[in-house]
Protein backbone atom coordinates (compact mmCIF):
# COMPACT_ATOMS: atom_id res chain seq x y z
CA UNK A 1 0.00 0.00 0.00
CA UNK A 2 1.31 3.44 -1.12
CA UNK A 3 1.85 5.91 1.85
CA UNK A 4 0.61 9.13 2.51
CA UNK A 5 4.26 10.43 2.28
CA UNK A 6 4.50 9.29 -1.11
CA UNK A 7 1.60 10.63 -2.27
CA UNK A 8 2.23 14.22 -0.61
CA UNK A 9 5.41 13.57 -2.21
CA UNK A 10 4.12 13.19 -5.95
CA UNK A 11 1.81 16.13 -5.08
CA UNK A 12 4.93 18.26 -4.44
CA UNK A 13 6.25 17.60 -7.91
CA UNK A 14 2.95 19.33 -9.66
CA UNK A 15 2.04 22.28 -11.35
CA UNK A 16 -0.57 23.61 -8.93
CA UNK A 17 -2.03 26.10 -11.59
CA UNK A 18 -2.23 23.05 -14.34
CA UNK A 19 -4.49 20.09 -11.59
CA UNK A 20 -6.35 18.15 -13.99
CA UNK A 21 -9.62 16.35 -12.71
CA UNK A 22 -9.03 12.49 -13.99
CA UNK A 23 -11.51 9.83 -13.75
CA UNK A 24 -12.75 6.34 -15.44
CA UNK A 25 -15.71 7.07 -17.99
CA UNK A 26 -18.01 5.47 -16.14
CA UNK A 27 -20.78 5.70 -13.24
CA UNK A 28 -21.30 9.62 -11.79
CA UNK A 29 -17.89 10.81 -14.59
CA UNK A 30 -20.32 12.89 -16.82
CA UNK A 31 -21.03 15.32 -13.49
CA UNK A 32 -17.50 14.57 -12.46
CA UNK A 33 -16.05 16.49 -15.65
CA UNK A 34 -18.71 18.57 -16.39
CA UNK A 35 -18.17 20.15 -12.49
CA UNK A 36 -14.19 20.04 -12.84
CA UNK A 37 -14.51 22.48 -16.36
CA UNK A 38 -16.93 24.66 -13.88
CA UNK A 39 -14.96 25.05 -11.70
CA UNK A 40 -11.99 25.43 -13.99
CA UNK A 41 -10.04 22.65 -14.17
CA UNK A 42 -8.78 20.62 -17.10
CA UNK A 43 -10.29 16.96 -17.35
CA UNK A 44 -8.66 13.50 -18.28
CA UNK A 45 -11.43 10.47 -18.95
CA UNK A 46 -9.70 7.62 -18.09
CA UNK A 47 -11.19 4.39 -20.83
CA UNK A 48 -10.30 0.83 -21.56
CA UNK A 49 -10.62 0.58 -25.27
CA UNK A 50 -11.69 3.24 -27.33
CA UNK A 51 -13.03 6.50 -26.26
CA UNK A 52 -16.39 6.07 -25.66
CA UNK A 53 -18.20 8.18 -28.19
CA UNK A 54 -21.39 8.84 -26.50
CA UNK A 55 -19.47 11.86 -24.83
CA UNK A 56 -19.17 13.52 -28.36
CA UNK A 57 -23.04 13.88 -27.53
CA UNK A 58 -22.42 16.09 -24.31
CA UNK A 59 -19.60 18.76 -25.02
CA UNK A 60 -19.84 20.03 -21.61
CA UNK A 61 -19.01 16.99 -19.98
CA UNK A 62 -16.77 16.02 -22.45
CA UNK A 63 -13.07 15.32 -21.18
CA UNK A 64 -10.28 17.32 -22.37
CA UNK A 65 -8.49 14.50 -22.98
CA UNK A 66 -8.47 10.80 -22.99
CA UNK A 67 -6.28 8.48 -21.10
CA UNK A 68 -6.67 4.96 -23.04
CA UNK A 69 -5.64 1.79 -21.07
CA UNK A 70 -5.95 -2.12 -22.22
CA UNK A 71 -7.76 -2.78 -19.14
CA UNK A 72 -7.63 -1.45 -15.51
CA UNK A 73 -4.98 -3.03 -14.13
CA UNK A 74 -2.78 -0.91 -16.64
CA UNK A 75 -3.62 1.98 -14.83
CA UNK A 76 -1.78 0.60 -11.99
CA UNK A 77 1.30 0.80 -14.54
CA UNK A 78 1.16 3.97 -16.24
CA UNK A 79 0.24 5.70 -13.23
CA UNK A 80 3.54 7.62 -13.66
CA UNK A 81 1.79 9.25 -17.30
CA UNK A 82 -0.90 10.63 -15.39
CA UNK A 83 1.38 12.04 -12.87
CA UNK A 84 3.37 14.00 -15.69
CA UNK A 85 -0.37 15.15 -16.03
CA UNK A 86 -0.72 16.35 -12.82
CA UNK A 87 -4.11 14.37 -12.28
CA UNK A 88 -5.60 13.98 -9.48
CA UNK A 89 -8.02 11.02 -9.04
CA UNK A 90 -11.50 11.12 -8.66
CA UNK A 91 -12.90 7.29 -7.03
CA UNK A 92 -16.52 6.29 -7.53
CA UNK A 93 -18.16 3.27 -7.23
CA UNK A 94 -17.30 1.61 -10.93
CA UNK A 95 -13.42 2.49 -10.58
CA UNK A 96 -13.18 1.32 -7.13
CA UNK A 97 -14.97 -2.06 -8.13
CA UNK A 98 -13.38 -2.84 -11.62
CA UNK A 99 -9.79 -2.05 -10.30
CA UNK A 100 -10.29 -3.33 -6.73
CA UNK A 101 -10.12 -1.83 -3.64
CA UNK A 102 -7.36 -3.65 -2.45
CA UNK A 103 -5.18 -2.16 -5.66
CA UNK A 104 -6.83 1.44 -5.51
CA UNK A 105 -4.83 1.51 -2.30
CA UNK A 106 -1.63 0.88 -4.02
CA UNK A 107 -2.49 3.50 -6.90
CA UNK A 108 0.57 5.78 -6.75
CA UNK A 109 -1.34 8.81 -7.49
CA UNK A 110 -2.87 11.52 -5.53
CA UNK A 111 -6.56 10.91 -5.31
CA UNK A 112 -9.79 12.95 -3.75
CA UNK A 113 -10.39 12.23 -0.08
CA UNK A 114 -9.29 9.21 1.96
CA UNK A 115 -8.52 6.06 0.06
CA UNK A 116 -8.48 4.05 3.86
CA UNK A 117 -12.45 4.69 3.84
CA UNK A 118 -13.03 2.05 0.64
CA UNK A 119 -11.42 -0.63 3.47
CA UNK A 120 -14.12 0.31 5.36
CA UNK A 121 -16.57 0.02 2.79
CA UNK A 122 -15.88 -2.34 0.86
CA UNK A 123 -15.96 -5.29 4.05
CA UNK A 124 -19.50 -5.57 4.80
CA UNK A 125 -18.62 -6.21 8.71
CA UNK A 126 -16.10 -3.63 9.00
CA UNK A 127 -18.43 -1.36 7.76
CA UNK A 128 -21.34 -2.53 9.46
CA UNK A 129 -19.32 -1.98 12.98
CA UNK A 130 -18.34 1.43 12.29
CA UNK A 131 -21.89 2.00 11.64
CA UNK A 132 -23.16 0.49 14.45
CA UNK A 133 -20.57 1.76 16.85
CA UNK A 134 -21.19 5.70 15.18
CA UNK A 135 -24.81 4.81 17.03
CA UNK A 136 -26.37 4.09 13.33
CA UNK A 137 -29.73 2.32 13.42
CA UNK A 138 -29.07 -0.62 11.32
CA UNK A 139 -31.55 -3.89 9.73
CA UNK A 140 -30.73 -7.00 11.95
CA UNK A 141 -28.03 -9.47 10.78
CA UNK A 142 -27.67 -13.12 11.34
CA UNK A 143 -24.57 -15.15 10.82
CA UNK A 144 -26.30 -18.72 10.67
CA UNK A 145 -28.69 -18.70 7.61
CA UNK A 146 -30.21 -21.92 9.57
CA UNK A 147 -31.58 -19.32 11.61
CA UNK A 148 -33.77 -17.70 8.80
CA UNK A 149 -37.09 -16.88 9.84
CA UNK A 150 -38.38 -13.87 8.33
CA UNK A 151 -37.72 -11.91 5.38
CA UNK A 152 -34.09 -11.52 4.60
CA UNK A 153 -31.96 -9.34 2.11
CA UNK A 154 -28.88 -11.53 1.00
CA UNK A 155 -25.79 -9.21 0.07
CA UNK A 156 -22.59 -10.21 -1.98
CA UNK A 157 -19.68 -7.76 -1.13
CA UNK A 158 -18.38 -5.18 -3.24
CA UNK A 159 -20.30 -2.62 -5.16
CA UNK A 160 -21.95 -4.23 -7.54
CA UNK A 161 -24.90 -2.19 -8.27
CA UNK A 162 -27.60 -4.58 -6.30
CA UNK A 163 -26.09 -7.49 -8.58
CA UNK A 164 -27.40 -10.99 -6.82
CA UNK A 165 -28.88 -9.09 -4.32
CA UNK A 166 -31.74 -11.70 -3.39
CA UNK A 167 -34.50 -12.29 -0.51
CA UNK A 168 -35.34 -15.24 0.88
CA UNK A 169 -37.56 -16.43 3.35
CA UNK A 170 -36.04 -19.57 4.99
CA UNK A 171 -33.26 -22.37 4.68
CA UNK A 172 -34.80 -24.11 2.29
CA UNK A 173 -34.66 -20.51 -0.03
CA UNK A 174 -31.43 -19.62 1.00
CA UNK A 175 -29.50 -22.63 0.09
CA UNK A 176 -31.72 -22.80 -3.34
CA UNK A 177 -30.26 -19.62 -4.47
CA UNK A 178 -27.27 -19.25 -2.62
CA UNK A 179 -24.05 -18.80 -4.08
CA UNK A 180 -21.54 -20.33 -1.93
CA UNK A 181 -18.54 -19.19 -3.55
CA UNK A 182 -19.23 -15.73 -3.31
CA UNK A 183 -18.55 -13.70 0.44
CA UNK A 184 -22.26 -12.66 1.64
CA UNK A 185 -24.38 -11.32 4.69
CA UNK A 186 -27.58 -11.89 5.70
CA UNK A 187 -29.75 -8.59 6.47
CA UNK A 188 -33.40 -8.18 7.91
CA UNK A 189 -35.70 -6.77 5.01
CA UNK A 190 -36.35 -3.96 6.49
CA UNK A 191 -40.29 -2.41 5.17
CA UNK A 192 -40.77 1.23 4.16
CA UNK A 193 -39.70 3.92 1.71
CA UNK A 194 -36.05 3.78 0.25
CA UNK A 195 -34.14 7.11 0.79
CA UNK A 196 -30.61 7.00 -0.44
CA UNK A 197 -28.86 10.18 1.22
CA UNK A 198 -25.99 12.42 -0.52
CA UNK A 199 -23.81 13.66 2.09
CA UNK A 200 -20.79 15.73 1.28
CA UNK A 201 -18.50 16.34 4.03
CA UNK A 202 -15.54 18.99 4.30
CA UNK A 203 -12.39 19.32 6.34
CA UNK A 204 -11.83 22.41 5.68
CA UNK A 205 -14.86 24.53 4.98
CA UNK A 206 -16.00 27.17 8.12
CA UNK A 207 -19.17 28.12 7.12
CA UNK A 208 -22.60 25.89 7.66
CA UNK A 209 -23.23 22.79 9.82
CA UNK A 210 -20.29 22.70 11.92
CA UNK A 211 -18.78 19.20 13.00
CA UNK A 212 -15.94 18.71 15.36
CA UNK A 213 -13.83 19.97 12.27
CA UNK A 214 -15.26 21.60 8.80
CA UNK A 215 -19.02 20.79 7.69
CA UNK A 216 -21.38 18.40 6.58
CA UNK A 217 -23.88 19.18 3.61
CA UNK A 218 -26.78 17.23 2.00
CA UNK A 219 -27.15 17.56 -1.65
CA UNK A 220 -29.67 15.02 -2.69
CA UNK A 221 -31.72 12.46 -2.18
CA UNK A 222 -32.89 10.02 -4.47
CA UNK A 223 -34.16 6.32 -4.63
CA UNK A 224 -32.67 3.53 -7.03
CA UNK A 225 -34.82 1.93 -9.81
CA UNK A 226 -34.52 -2.15 -9.33
CA UNK A 227 -34.86 -4.40 -11.94
CA UNK A 228 -37.30 -6.01 -11.65
CA UNK A 229 -38.05 -5.83 -7.96
CA UNK A 230 -39.76 -2.86 -9.46
CA UNK A 231 -41.94 -4.16 -11.95
CA UNK A 232 -42.70 -7.96 -11.26
CA UNK A 233 -45.92 -7.86 -9.30
CA UNK A 234 -47.45 -6.88 -11.96
CA UNK A 235 -47.40 -10.62 -13.61
CA UNK A 236 -48.46 -12.28 -10.25
CA UNK A 237 -49.01 -12.89 -6.43
CA UNK A 238 -45.42 -13.33 -4.34
CA UNK A 239 -47.08 -17.16 -4.81
CA UNK A 240 -47.32 -17.63 -8.20
CA UNK A 241 -44.42 -15.92 -8.60
CA UNK A 242 -42.27 -18.56 -6.50
CA UNK A 243 -44.47 -21.51 -7.74
CA UNK A 244 -43.25 -20.57 -11.85
CA UNK A 245 -39.88 -19.78 -9.62
CA UNK A 246 -39.70 -16.49 -10.69
CA UNK A 247 -37.72 -13.81 -7.99
CA UNK A 248 -37.21 -10.69 -7.82
CA UNK A 249 -33.71 -8.93 -8.94
CA UNK A 250 -31.97 -6.04 -7.08
CA UNK A 251 -29.75 -4.67 -9.80
CA UNK A 252 -30.13 -1.25 -10.29
CA UNK A 253 -31.27 0.38 -13.82
CA UNK A 254 -31.72 4.17 -13.05
CA UNK A 255 -32.67 6.53 -10.28
CA UNK A 256 -36.00 8.45 -9.39
CA UNK A 257 -35.09 12.00 -7.36
CA UNK A 258 -37.08 12.22 -3.81
CA UNK A 259 -37.73 15.00 -1.39
CA UNK A 260 -37.96 13.98 2.50
CA UNK A 261 -40.51 15.02 5.34
CA UNK A 262 -38.66 18.34 6.45
CA UNK A 263 -39.22 17.65 10.11
CA UNK A 264 -36.89 14.53 9.37
CA UNK A 265 -33.83 16.65 8.48
CA UNK A 266 -32.57 16.89 11.96
CA UNK A 267 -32.27 12.78 12.13
CA UNK A 268 -30.73 12.73 8.83
CA UNK A 269 -27.75 15.50 9.55
CA UNK A 270 -27.62 13.62 13.32
CA UNK A 271 -26.74 10.55 11.31
CA UNK A 272 -24.34 12.28 9.00
CA UNK A 273 -22.66 13.71 11.95
CA UNK A 274 -22.53 10.68 13.49
CA UNK A 275 -20.81 8.67 10.87
CA UNK A 276 -18.30 11.34 9.77
CA UNK A 277 -17.94 11.58 13.75
CA UNK A 278 -16.75 8.03 14.07
CA UNK A 279 -14.83 8.04 10.64
CA UNK A 280 -12.54 10.33 11.88
CA UNK A 281 -11.67 7.84 15.37
CA UNK A 282 -11.89 5.02 12.92
CA UNK A 283 -9.26 5.86 10.47
CA UNK A 284 -8.79 9.88 10.14
CA UNK A 285 -11.75 11.03 8.69
CA UNK A 286 -14.13 10.47 5.77
CA UNK A 287 -13.39 13.39 3.09
CA UNK A 288 -16.09 13.85 0.51
CA UNK A 289 -19.54 12.65 -0.79
CA UNK A 290 -20.78 9.79 1.07
CA UNK A 291 -24.38 8.39 0.62
CA UNK A 292 -26.18 6.33 3.36
CA UNK A 293 -28.69 3.72 2.16
CA UNK A 294 -31.73 3.68 4.33
CA UNK A 295 -35.30 3.30 4.90
CA UNK A 296 -37.55 5.07 6.67
CA UNK A 297 -40.37 2.95 7.80
CA UNK A 298 -44.11 3.84 8.92
CA UNK A 299 -43.44 5.07 12.39
CA UNK A 300 -40.41 7.52 10.69
CA UNK A 301 -37.78 5.51 11.77
CA UNK A 302 -34.61 5.54 10.02
CA UNK A 303 -32.49 2.61 9.52
CA UNK A 304 -29.25 2.48 7.28
CA UNK A 305 -29.09 -0.71 5.57
CA UNK A 306 -25.42 0.42 4.11
CA UNK A 307 -22.79 3.28 3.07
CA UNK A 308 -21.30 4.15 0.36
CA UNK A 309 -18.11 6.22 1.14
CA UNK A 310 -17.90 8.04 -2.32
CA UNK A 311 -19.77 9.87 -5.30
CA UNK A 312 -22.69 7.44 -5.63
CA UNK A 313 -25.01 7.12 -9.11
CA UNK A 314 -28.16 8.81 -7.60
CA UNK A 315 -25.86 12.04 -7.82
CA UNK A 316 -26.26 12.16 -11.53
CA UNK A 317 -29.97 13.15 -11.41
CA UNK A 318 -28.81 16.73 -9.98
CA UNK A 319 -26.47 17.85 -11.98
CA UNK A 320 -28.09 21.35 -12.13
CA UNK A 321 -28.56 20.92 -8.74
CA UNK A 322 -30.94 19.91 -6.18
CA UNK A 323 -34.19 20.95 -4.11
CA UNK A 324 -31.21 20.64 -1.02
CA UNK A 325 -28.26 22.13 -3.05
CA UNK A 326 -29.98 24.77 -4.26
CA UNK A 327 -29.94 26.11 -0.75
CA UNK A 328 -26.41 25.59 -0.41
CA UNK A 329 -25.27 27.15 -3.88
CA UNK A 330 -27.63 26.95 -6.92
CA UNK A 331 -26.53 24.65 -9.93
CA UNK A 332 -24.04 22.34 -7.42
CA UNK A 333 -23.97 18.97 -8.05
CA UNK A 334 -21.83 16.52 -6.32
CA UNK A 335 -19.14 16.24 -9.30
CA UNK A 336 -18.56 20.29 -9.19
CA UNK A 337 -18.50 19.85 -4.96
CA UNK A 338 -15.86 18.14 -5.53
CA UNK A 339 -13.70 20.33 -7.76
CA UNK A 340 -14.37 23.00 -5.30
CA UNK A 341 -13.34 21.49 -2.38
CA UNK A 342 -10.26 20.35 -4.57
CA UNK A 343 -9.77 24.25 -5.82
CA UNK A 344 -10.67 25.45 -2.29
CA UNK A 345 -8.15 23.56 -0.57
CA UNK A 346 -5.31 24.50 -3.42
CA UNK A 347 -6.25 28.26 -2.95
CA UNK A 348 -5.91 27.76 0.98
CA UNK A 349 -2.58 26.03 0.47
CA UNK A 350 -4.47 22.65 2.12
CA UNK A 351 -4.39 19.96 -0.63
CA UNK A 352 -2.84 17.82 1.84
CA UNK A 353 -6.05 17.94 4.23
CA UNK A 354 -8.28 16.42 1.31
CA UNK A 355 -5.86 14.20 -0.57
CA UNK A 356 -4.98 11.03 0.04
Amino acid sequence: MITKKEILDILESYDRDSIAIATVCSHSSLQIFDGARKEGFRTIGICVGAPPKFYDAFPKARPDEFFVVKDYGEILSRADELAEKNAIIIPHGSFVEYLGAHNFMKLRLPSFGNRHVLEWESDREMSRNWLESAGIKMPRQIKNPEDIDSPMMIKYYGAKGGMGFFVVKNYSDFRKRINPAEKYTIQEFVLGTRYYMHYFYSPIKKDGYALSRGTLELLGIDRRVESNADEIFRIGSPTELAEAEIYPTFVVTGNQPLMIRESLLPKIFDMGEKVVEKSIDLFGGMIGPFCLETVVTDTLELKVFEISARIVAGTNLYISGSPYSDLVEENLSTGRRIAKEIRMAKQMDLLPEVIS
